[in-house]
């Protein structure tokens, strides 16, 4: 029996603003420990002995910078299978894209265990447990939700009502879903008994879930099905990615695997569960990660206090410090900070919808920015003028390309250069330059074996990323027109 896990890396985690971004989103932060959560759901997800390939739908600007993070992970060599989406469709779209592909390839009986990329499991044995109990009801014709025993009445979760009457197995029939309750609705969940919250996890048979599928939310499937035979599918040995026609996904109905399909299926059962879980869906939650000290002070990095308490401070580049203040979240970046009032964690999307409807570019970029050949860091800017840090990865090779407003200086720091500037092809060494003017061709790549680094002086009447034409591109993003 074979199972693929599926995970799904979608969401932006707007309440963790401003770590959190669109281009780096949740599952990429860096946790206390030094991780973080779309590693540990990786190797969680390949941990068990069936699991032959890992599928994981993401958007398609993450690709390479998801692939990194496996590489970093450092897990068994396995298939690797992307499904790229042009947007965010919820999550209906994509558990239907990747129960096609998997059908398509393994057949009925595989089992597929559904994961968020931004999920913290703090117990692997249990949640290992868990997984085998779910995988028994799911060769047994069931859906399976893991449901996670509540620990408070939490009003950020959707709930399960189990029907504990009827046990299958070690889980039980769903009598229905739930969504976010009040205060006092949630603390009546919690002393039912039978309440559990609803962790967006599942584990489902591939035959079945396409039966259920069918009848109940056939104009997903229909849908999905279309894109797919209009998308682009790109493969090599033990890897593959399909990226979704943006035309045709932006017709597959917005809707959530939740509302489509588990609560109108009466095949749906639970696992209750123990097993460390939490979405991280707040600073206050991320604060938990990190232990307090003796007036009830987190912190993460360099931080002085005085008569300061129950405050968390997330700071990793420079000192900062709290002076008779409290019950403050304190979030700091190279280019943003945040300072909220912990009761209102929860209202820092309102932040990040601010900064979109005025196009403020800090809901989709950190000042470093990762792209496939590596990343780029601006180190200051001004009228006229941009200076970045650009680090190149062995072997990696930015587009061959051309800008019509700006010219640009090159000096490297560390590595070996290849560098074609219009007509030339030449190699720059440590402390050697090079100057580009604007609508020459050019291309930068690193044919050495550690990284290139090497500042850029931008220089022009305008400065925007968008001021860039690609002729030819090994990542597949020179333009077409």
């Amino acid at each position: 029996m074979k199972i693929i896990p599926v995970i799904m890396s979608g969401g932006v985690g707007s309440r963790l603003w401003p770590e959190s971004r669109e281009t780096n989103p949740k599952p990429f932060m860096s946790l206390p420990d030094g991780d973080n959560l779309i590693r540990k759901t990786y190797r969680r997800a390949t941990a068990f002995d069936n699991v032959t390939e890992i599928m994981t739908v993401t958007n398609r600007d993450l690709l390479f910078k998801t692939e990194d993070e496996y590489k970093a992970a450092k897990t068994s060599s396995i298939v690797q299978s992307f499904i790229l989406e042009p947007f965010g469709r919820n999550t209906a779209a994509a558990v239907a894209a990747a129960a096609i592909q998997i059908q398509k390839n393994h057949g009925d009986d595989a089992i597929v265990l559904v994961l968020a990329a931004d999920h913290l499991i703090q117990n692997e044995q249990a949640f290992s447990e868990a997984v085998n109990s779910a995988i028994q009801l799911a060769t047994e014709g069931w859906l399976v939700t893991f449901g996670i025993q509540p620990e408070a009445p939490e009003t950020g979760f959707g709930y399960i009502d189990a029907n504990k009457s009827a046990p299958l197995g070690d889980g039980f029939k769903v009598n229905r879903f739930v969504e976010k309750p009040d205060l006092a609705t949630a603390t009546e969940y919690i002393n039912a008994g039978n309440f559990l919250w609803n962790s967006g996890m599942f584990c489902f048979r591939i035959g079945t879930l396409m039966e259920e599928m069918e009848q109940h939310c056939q104009e997903v499937l229909v849908a999905v099905n279309t894109t797919i035979s209009t998308s682009r599918l790109s493969e090599a040995p033990r890897y593959s990615a399909l990226s979704l026609d943006a035309e045709t996904f932006g017709k597959v109905p917005d809707i959530s695997i939740d509302y489509a399909l588990m609560e109108r299926s009466e095949r749906v059962a639970t696992i209750p569960c123990n097993i460390g879980w939490s979405d991280i869906g707040s600073w206050t939650a991320m604060s938990e990660l990190t232990p307090c000290d003796d007036s009830g002070n987190r912190f993460d990095g360099d931080v002085l206090t005085f008569q300061s308490s129950n405050n968390f401070v997330r700071s990793s580049d420079r000192l900062t410090s709290l002076v008779g203040v409290n019950n403050l979240i304190v979030v700091d970046t190279p280019d943003a900070i945040l300072i909220v009032d912990k009761d209102h964690a929860q209202d820092v999307k309102h932040i990040v919808s601010q900064l979109k409807k005025s196009g403020h570019s800090a809901h989709l970029y950190h000042r470093t920015v990762h792209r496939p050949w590596g990343t780029y860091t601006t180190l200051e800017e001004g009228e006229r003028f941009k200076i970045k840090r650009i680090v190149v990865k062995p072997g990696a090779s930015l587009s061959l390309q051309m800008h019509y407003h700006r010219s640009e200086h090159w000096v490297v720091v560390s590595g070996m250069a290849r560098v074609i500037n219009d007509d030339r092809e030449l190699l720059l060494d440590t402390n050697e330059s090079t100057f580009i003017r604007a609508g020459h061709k050019h291309r930068l790549e690193n044919p050495g074996v550690v990284d290139l680094v090497l500042i850029e002086v931008q220089c022009g009447d305008y400065l925007g990323e968008d001021d860039i034409v690609r002729f030819a591109d090994i990542y597949g993003r020179a333009d077409t027109k």
